[in-house]
């Protein structure tokens, strides 16, 4: 295995074992809250401080991930990730669990978009030819994904531990976060174990993005807020609490639900790669998107709980087509000094937003409906959907041989290099 491979299996394996972390979270962070006596809103809340958590990480790491040692900086996150975890199984505060949301940068979206995926996603792109980018992406990602559908089955421990074990409802918690934290951990070791070939250490300060690269970026960073935006109002920990409210699921049933939504997630990342290669990285992104949130749009008419996982399970198999794709995108178009900085900022856009939806949606479902953030949410990702296709259409990475039409211009990443 040469180093380039050990590099990739080393960030696929610590991504992994995160991802298996933040999956646990989509499933029993709301529902432990629950048991601590939270309502919705202040529900919402700890989700929005945890994502706050991962927004302030993803700004701190655009600007010293490069000049501090991008290894030492993965590390330094899975143990913040960790003491969060440790925090939240030794104490049922409120004042507690809000810190170590915070500064644990719990993920109650269930999905790892942290500040730790800024940094990797700078780091693949060295591992792997042009050519290849889009496939490395996509295998990233269905092994995230995979760690998220692991940790949606272990969400379900703590169900399990009350009713095979006697143990009690907040001790059945307080012992899967105790997991969470050791799983953070063991990502860590991963990310200490990189090669020093990734670092860029020789750079006395962040580069500066080109005015082209900087104008790219920043409508891009926009169009992902928008996107993220909708999608803080479709936290995993928020779509596992209206499934609670509306048909009474708890854990035995999220568990096995949240786990195939993953796994078809992760199917889709390699479907994407493909449809990436025919047809283009923006209309990837765009015409798998938009008709995933058409799709969830009509989950709260569900008349059963049947019908609404159905409904669920079809729009996540088509939901995070748009994910390797924009990666793979974004890191095409600027340089490869550029990269943490482009990375950073749209995953800070992102994190910010996510952070300011879940308290808004957890206040729409105590004053308006339970089912309100399953309408808003979609109706923001299809705005985004339509304008990245308006202002990014002409926008093309390198490797996409197009044949300029007359009187269309096309920009490519060979031209912003």
């Amino acid at each position: 295995m040469n180093s380039s491979d050990a590099d990739r299996f080393l960030i696929f394996s610590s991504a992994g074992l995160r991802a298996v972390a933040i999956g646990m979270t989509g499933v029993m962070l709301a529902l432990h809250l629950a048991v601590l006596g939270m309502d919705a809103w202040l529900l919402g809340l700890v989700i929005a401080l945890g994502l706050a958590g991962n927004a302030v990480g993803t700004f701190l790491v655009t600007f010293v991930a490069d000049r501090m040692g991008r290894r030492g900086t993965l590390v330094a996150l899975a143990l913040l990730m960790a003491v969060g975890g440790f925090l939240l199984a030794s104490s049922s505060m409120p004042g507690v669990v809000m810190v170590a949301a915070f500064f644990g940068m719990v993920n109650g979206m269930g999905r790892d978009r942290g500040a730790a995926t800024t940094i990797e996603q700078a780091l693949l792109p060295l591992t792997a030819r042009d050519a290849e980018r889009t496939k490395v992406f996509a295998w990233y990602n269905v092994t995230v994904d995979a760690g998220h559908a692991l940790g949606s089955l272990l969400g379900g421990v703590p169900a399990l531990l009350r009713v095979h074990a006697g143990m009690p409802v907040l001790g059945s918690y307080q012992l899967a976060w105790m997991l969470y934290g050791v799983l953070c951990l063991l990502a860590g070791f991963l990310s200490l174990r990189l090669s020093t070939v990734l670092e860029l250490r020789e750079r006395p300060s962040p580069v500066r993005l080109s005015p082209h690269s900087r104008k790219v970026v920043v409508r891009f960073a926009a169009l992902s807020g928008v996107d993220s935006l909708g999608g803080g109002f479709l936290t995993t920990a928020l779509i596992g609490y209206w499934f609670f409210q509306r048909f009474g699921a708890n854990e035995v049933t999220l568990a096995p639900l949240f786990f195939s939504m993953r796994i078809l997630n992760g199917l889709s990342h390699l479907a994407a790669a493909a449809l990436a290669r025919r047809f283009g990285l923006v209309n990837t992104m765009v015409w798998t998107h938009l008709p995933s949130s058409l799709l969830l749009m009509t989950v709260p008419f569900a008349p059963n709980l049947p019908v609404a996982i159905a409904l669920f399970l079809i729009r996540e198999a088509l939901v995070e087509m748009d994910v390797p794709t924009r990666q793979s995108y974004l890191m095409a178009v600027v340089r490869n000094e550029e990269r943490t900085r482009a990375s950073g900022v749209t995953n800070l856009t992102r994190n910010v937003c996510w952070a300011v939806a879940p308290a808004v949606a957890g206040m729409l479902m105590k004053t308006l409906s339970v089912s309100a953030p399953l309408v808003v949410g979609p109706g923001l990702k299809i705005a985004y959907d339509l304008l990245l296709l308006k202002v990014f259409r002409h926008v093309k990475p390198l490797e996409e041989q197009v044949k300029r039409a007359p009187g269309k211009r096309y920009t490519t990443a060979q031209s912003i290099a």
